[in-house]
């Protein structure tokens, strides 16, 4: 079914969501009274609903949470005490590990060669020491090593076969940090 207005025709559901959404002004509706009044409706009466605190997964309140599990319930001086003890403690250990790492130190240059170790590498830990006690410092470590190959006078005979134990490679110590 189509309902014509004027030039435009318009199906029966799209006329009766218009007349709805006027609320039907256009047309008045009479009701027949069979003797009975009707009584207002009374208001509805408000009724306190208690209202919870929504939970709010925001930073702020994360960041609440986790500072109430670290903090157990105390006073705040109590609290405040805590956490100046703590920071004295953190501060005191790093002052000592920053004045353990810059502990006024020394590199000095020389060369002193590395002894033969146990599994017959050079030992270049007794040699970075012995170049600091020369320094007047208790011990060092090795910055800088050199290599050189010594090597005996007879290869210097001419018409000499060389053999293996002629020559050496000697490893020297040349820079050390001391302490």
């Amino acid at each position: 079914m189509m309902l014509r207005l004027g030039p435009f025709a318009l199906p029966s559901s799209v006329a009766a969501l218009l007349l709805l959404a006027t609320g039907g002004a256009a047309w008045p509706q009479s009701q027949p009274s069979l003797g009975v009044q009707e009584q207002p409706a009374a208001p509805p009466q408000a009724q306190p609903t208690p209202q919870a605190t929504p939970e709010n997964p925001g930073l702020i309140n994360e960041m609440g949470k986790l500072f109430g599990k670290i903090i157990p319930s105390k006073s705040p001086s109590e609290t405040l005490g805590d956490l100046n003890a703590r920071a004295k403690g953190a501060a005191q250990e790093a002052g000592d590990t920053l004045s353990r790492l810059a502990t006024p130190g020394s590199m000095v240059s020389g060369r002193t060669v590395c002894p033969p170790g146990a599994n017959g590498t050079p030992d270049c830990k007794a040699a970075a020491d012995k170049l600091c006690q020369g320094k007047n410092y208790k011990e060092g470590k090795s910055l800088n090593t050199d290599s050189a190959e010594r090597c005996s006078a007879k290869v210097l005979i001419p018409g000499r076969q060389r053999k293996p134990d002629d020559c050496r490679t000697d490893t020297y110590v040349t820079t050390a940090l001391c302490q």
